[in-house]
């Protein structure tokens, strides 16, 4: 068991959460050398949690991911002010609320669930397992166009059980359509985008065309005036997005008019601390629109498939030599090299072939999954760090900076801590009411986990109510 960090007495952190706060930072600060790339202070970390058992770190791994980006945003902080950081602490309870915050989400338009959809499992194929994705229609159909199966779980279940898993896994994905055989560590370490994504930093850094730095005075919050364009969807993304808003961005987040399954009200907490607007990208009079609010903006994240925005002038040269001096933060599922790079993915099929869902494996009859969407909010809180620090380096040094993170290279740097065979006893069930569960508007009742953790302590806190998904405004909330 991890042996407890004190300073001056108190508790701050276990070993192990120091060691990998360590982590997280030095791969924010991998490249700015010298007394720039020292952690600002130290992280006082309290409380106790066993909500999120494991064969994996999964808990101490998210209380570093929030830390670090608390840590970037104290930095930032001290920049501004030219005082001393302000001191981090967190509370693990909180952390483990935090990243299972769609599970908690309530209000009366607008909310979200743990759950997936009948075709959205694991799967018995003829030589092993596999893990598909079918929330999403377009996704669904390519599954069991692929399969030529129906859409009755059963005849899915019929189509995959006499076929190889890694056959399964192409077909899909040559249909337009989301399935990963479920693979041991070893061997996703050995396939060639494993080798791929283990020659990728945590979280990467360029520096791109020259720009004048932009500086900022004093505030209340870190990221008080700063501009962020919102171009995510699921959770890492918005998990990102929303944590800046938490810590005074302005954040507008744009969506394509056709996706009908956010409008459903199935986004939920995703639109905490930032606005939602619509707007179609393939009209020019509305990409003009686009790169009017990018002309404007600090900071842009990502969270579409590689490619998948080239068109638009998103991709990484396009966009930094046209918006010079902004921070790009680029996420995707599978890493920015190798075979798979291009693919479609989220947190649970990612955890398949990376070795998760084998370790979490509680039977030698099936696998199983880890006990929160943790690729999806470490790396948004990872993210959220990049973003961050990005601001502080455009600051100080100028120039335009790109990262980039990616869910796999998070599922490594999590299985990298090493494993603990699972116990055959079923995980801790979830509260009923989380400690950490805020009422976010006094008109309606509508509530959500407070983001995690405090500055100088003072906790943050959700600047109000949810937008409702596409009903605001294209522009910056101070533009009339």
């Amino acid at each position: 068991m991890a042996r407890d960090r004190r300073v001056d007495g108190a508790v701050a952190v276990t070993t192990v959460e120091a060691d990998l706060i360590s982590q997280g930072w030095t791969a924010l600060r991998a490249d700015a050398g010298g007394p720039a790339s020292e952690q600002p202070g130290p992280v006082t970390v309290s409380g106790a949690t066993d909500a999120l058992p494991s064969a994996f770190c999964v808990a101490p791994v998210a209380v570093a991911s929030v830390a670090t980006a608390l840590l970037a945003a104290a930095a930032l902080a001290g920049q501004r002010t030219g005082r001393a950081a302000p001191a981090v602490a967190l509370d693990r309870a909180h952390v483990a609320d935090a990243v299972r915050s769609e599970r908690f989400f309530s209000g009366p338009r607008q909310t979200t669930g743990a759950g997936f959809a009948p075709l959205s499992r694991f799967w018995a194929a003829s030589d092993g397992w596999v893990r598909t994705h079918a929330n999403y229609p377009w996704h669904r159909r390519a599954l069991v166009a692929a399969l030529g199966a129906s859409e009755e779980a059963e005849a899915v279940a019929a189509a995959i059980a006499v076929l190889p898993a890694l056959e399964v896994e192409e077909r899909v994905f040559a249909a337009g359509g989301i399935a990963t055989a479920v693979r041991s560590l070893d061997a996703w370490q050995a396939h060639p985008q494993g080798r791929a994504v283990a020659t990728e930093p945590l979280i990467s850094h360029r520096m791109m065309a020259d720009s004048p730095p932009r500086r900022r005075g004093p505030a209340d919050l870190p990221l008080a005036g700063v501009r962020v364009l919102d171009l995510t969807r699921v959770i890492a993304g918005p998990v990102c997005t929303r944590f800046l808003g938490a810590l005074g961005a302005d954040v507008l987040r744009l969506d394509p008019p056709r996706h009908g399954d956010m409008a459903s009200g199935a986004v939920g907490d995703t639109l905490l601390a930032k606005r939602s607007a619509l707007l179609d990208l393939s009209d020019p009079e509305r990409l003009t629109v686009l790169h009017s609010l990018l002309a404007e903006a600090d900071v842009i994240v990502s969270g579409y498939r590689p490619g998948a925005l080239d068109r638009f002038g998103l991709d990484e040269e396009t966009l930094t030599q046209r918006h010079s001096g902004i921070v790009a933060v680029y996420l995707d599922a599978w890493g920015h090299s190798g075979p798979w790079s291009g693919r479609r993915g989220f947190d649970s099929v990612v955890q398949g072939p990376t070795g998760i869902a084998d370790g979490e494996s509680r039977s030698p009859s099936e696998p199983g999954a880890l006990p929160c969407q943790l690729l999806d909010h470490g790396t948004g809180y990872l993210a959220a760090a990049a973003a961050i620090d990005g601001l502080h380096r455009q600051a100080v040094e100028g120039g335009t900076h790109v990262r980039r993170l990616s869910l796999a290279r998070t599922a490594r740097w999590l299985t990298s801590q090493g494993v603990t065979p699972v116990g055959p006893s079923a995980p801790a069930a979830e509260p009923d009411a989380p400690s950490w569960l805020v009422q976010v508007d006094d008109a309606g009742p509508v509530t959500a986990v407070a983001p995690p953790g405090s500055l100088d302590g003072r906790p943050l806190r959700w600047p109000g109510p949810p937008s409702r998904y596409g009903l605001d405004p294209p522009r910056w909330s101070d533009s009339g």
